[in-house]
């Protein structure tokens, strides 16, 4: 990205920090017996999978929420008996001592809107389909059709605000990826852009009715879709609305296992990190129970940060933004805030394997013995590397080993004769700048570990000069600030390019790289230095949910934004499980697809077979197969939009019922659902995609 392309960006700025920690001051919202934004607590929800219709399952799940510590409970409203219906849960409820919020989810029928709002303290409608002809067709709309059926929204919408206002409800204007109109997508294609203006449309409504008491939400199963769309939400409404609104966040169909929390905690904690977000929902296919402390895990941080500020909570953003951000101007950016671009970097042979330029990020792992048990630390090297799985299998491609003096030299030349050709696998790592001469031509790359504030002399320079080896030097970060790292390494990276060093790469180690890491990339964008960047993040303790969510939210997030080249693991998990997490977060972010991913629902209401089941049947099915990706769908609602980033599609269509699609096109409808699978295999195999399992 050139300084002229950093400068301009976007026609929209993006008005948040990036650099560091300050939470967007939204307006307060009510939720019956709590409230949300301002600088109250991030709220974490989950949504109940009972049909609605069933008092006593939904009374008996809304109640396993509340004691697992769910702040808002929804349900699914799908038609007007069911709206009725929540009168009675919500009787039982508060008989029961339960007081947690309940929010109504709509999607098609406003009259089921309209009763609901009655019974509930948050009302949630899609504008993708409430009040509108969301057929999922390719038709095109004349500027006068786009007017008349907006025109039409507003005229079936408005009766809900009024009724919303008089009551007190609060309302969640809830775009999803997959379920634009056809209207929006004529006009915007299945976008960020639609996304936000199908939001914008429905406040504009709700503003023009004197009616506040809203939050949005932007939802999607692509991560870096969901967090480019809710950037430009922001950008946008808050130069255009009277307030600021609280954000809902959340990862739609973001899967189960590891690889949903996972994909759930990176675009959820971008977007937190960047100071957005009021209250999340992470979308398991699992008991929606499971979903509570994972939410909790990934706000904690953020909570536990917070100030409430007395009189000041209560201000929407533009007042606050004024008074604190005066004459500050704008901050530069090292990534495209409201799409995606890599930044680009040189091509080097990084040991073993190509690193930046067009080459797929590579996985870097660390062995923890020490190098003086050789024997050890050798299994150690050959257990990570794995070289007996075939080609392309997931392990990890490179292993760092520590080297602490020159009296270590020795057994690292002996470690490195007993791996053979895996020795080139091998990255050495040193803070003891003497002895890395040495170390140049035994290893494939050096890393050179710069401690705070530590600068490195014209002499050690020159000696890197004439070495086969490629170096990576590696601010330790740990107490300075944020620009730190980034001034000392761009210094450095200034001197090697000026003196011909080609094969370098410059990282950033600690458990939360991400400011840091976009503050280098910065400076070196300005500076026109384009050596590769390596993410690294290392955290040797906490428990393995927290280490599963802060990595993702920290590494992932910087190849959300096109950052890095390389992802380096160090913590306290098992070998193997450190580096599925490293494919994992790869994946998460689009950038490198290892294995079947699979977009599939948490359910609701609306689900009619038993969605966990069936995932884990098609999972144990096909998740062989690489790169593919698979949505599986309870119902018609996000299904067919969403299937537009999936290969093939599994929806359910009613009791015992399922529909297939090839991308979005449904290819089976109706088909029962003991034939389904074997039916989805096989449409797999027509369309070529189809490989044995070794």
């Amino acid at each position: 990205m050139s300084e002229e392309r950093l400068a301009a960006g976007n026609s929209i700025e993006y008005p948040v920090p990036v650099y560091s920690y300050r939470r967007r001051v939204t307006r307060e919202v009510p939720f019956g017996v709590i409230s949300l934004g301002g600088y109250l607590p991030i709220r974490v929800e989950s949504m109940t999978t009972a049909h609605t219709m069933d008092t006593a399952a939904s009374v008996e799940q809304c109640r396993r929420l509340y004691e697992a510590g769910c702040e808002i409970i929804r349900l699914t409203v799908p038609t007007e008996k069911d709206a009725e219906n929540l009168g009675n849960i919500r009787e039982q409820l508060r008989r029961d001592g339960i007081d947690t919020p309940l929010v109504a989810d709509i999607h098609f029928s406003a009259k089921a809107a309209m009763k609901a709002v009655e019974f509930v303290e948050n009302i949630r409608v899609n504008p993708g389909n409430y009040a509108t002809g969301a057929k999922f067709s390719s038709e095109e709309y004349t500027e006068e059709e786009y007017r008349a059926e907006l025109d039409k929204v507003r005229e079936e919408f408005t009766p809900l605000v009024r009724k919303a206002k008089a009551l007190g409800v609060s309302m969640r204007i809830g775009t999803n990826h997959g379920s634009l109109s056809d209207r929006i997508v004529s006009r915007y294609g299945n976008s960020p852009e639609g996304m936000v203006e199908a939001a914008l449309e429905f406040s504009r409504i709700c503003e023009d009715e004197g009616y506040y008491d809203q939050l949005f939400s932007m939802k999607s199963s692509n991560v870096r879709v969901m967090i480019q769309a809710y950037r430009l939400l922001v950008a946008r409404a808050d130069a255009e609305l009277r307030y600021a609104y609280p954000l809902h966040l959340g990862v739609t169909e973001a899967g189960d296992g590891d690889e949903g929390r996972i994909k759930s905690a990176m675009g959820i904690g971008a977007l937190l990190e960047d100071g957005l977000g009021d209250t999340i929902r992470v979308s398991l296919t699992e008991d929606p129970v499971n979903e509570v402390p994972v939410g909790f895990a990934i706000v904690k941080k953020y909570n536990d940060m917070l100030l409430v500020r007395g009189d000041r909570a209560h201000l929407p953003v533009k007042h606050v933004v004024e008074h604190e951000l005066k004459n500050q101007g704008h901050e530069l950016l090292p990534f495209e805030p409201f799409g995606y671009s890599r930044r680009p970097s040189v091509a080097i042979d990084g040991a073993g394997i190509p690193l930046g330029g067009d080459a797929l990020p590579g996985v870097e792992t660390a062995a923890r013995a020490p190098i003086t048990d050789t024997a050890a630390l050798r299994d150690e090297i050959v257990a990570r590397l794995d070289p007996e799985k075939p080609e392309g299998a997931i392990r990890s491609e490179l292993v760092g080993v520590g080297v602490g003096s020159a009296e270590d030299i020795p057994l690292f030349a002996e470690l490195l004769d007993s791996l053979g050709a895996l020795r080139e696998k091998i990255v050495v790592s040193t803070a003891d700048t003497s002895i890395v001469p040495a170390l140049l031509p035994l290893a494939g790359r050096v890393r050179v570990d710069i401690v705070e504030g530590e600068t490195l002399g014209t002499g050690f320079i020159e000696s890197l000069h004439d070495r086969n080896a490629a170096i990576e030097f590696c601010f330790i970060h740990e107490k300075s600030s944020e620009n730190v790292p980034a001034e000392v390494l761009v210094r450095l990276a200034a001197k090697l390019k000026a003196r011909g060093l080609q094969r370098v790469m410059l990282s950033i180690v600690s458990d939360a790289p991400l400011y840091s890491t976009r503050k280098l990339a910065l400076e070196l964008t300005k500076a026109g230095i384009d050596y590769p960047l390596v993410v690294r993040y290392r955290r040797l303790d906490g428990e393995r949910s927290g280490v599963l969510v802060q990595s993702a939210i920290q590494a992932g997030t910087l190849f959300c934004d096109g950052i890095g080249d390389l992802i380096a693991l160090e913590t306290n998990l098992p070998a193997s499980e450190e580096v599925g997490l490293a494919f994992n977060i790869l994946q998460a972010a689009r950038i490198r697809m290892s294995k079947t991913e699979f977009i599939s629902c948490p359910g609701c209401g609306r689900t009619y077979f038993d969605l966990e089941k069936i995932t884990a049947l098609i999972k144990q099915r096909v998740s062989h197969l690489k790169g593919l990706k698979i949505g599986i769908m309870g119902c018609i609602v996000n299904g067919p939009g969403e299937m537009a980033d999936a290969d093939f599609g599994y929806v359910g269509l009613g009791k015992g019922r399922v529909s297939l699609y090839v991308g979005k096109e449904r290819v089976e409808e109706n088909l029962p659902e003991e034939a389904a699978l074997e039916r989805l295999i096989e449409l797999i195999r027509q369309n070529g995609k189809w490989a044995d399992p070794v």
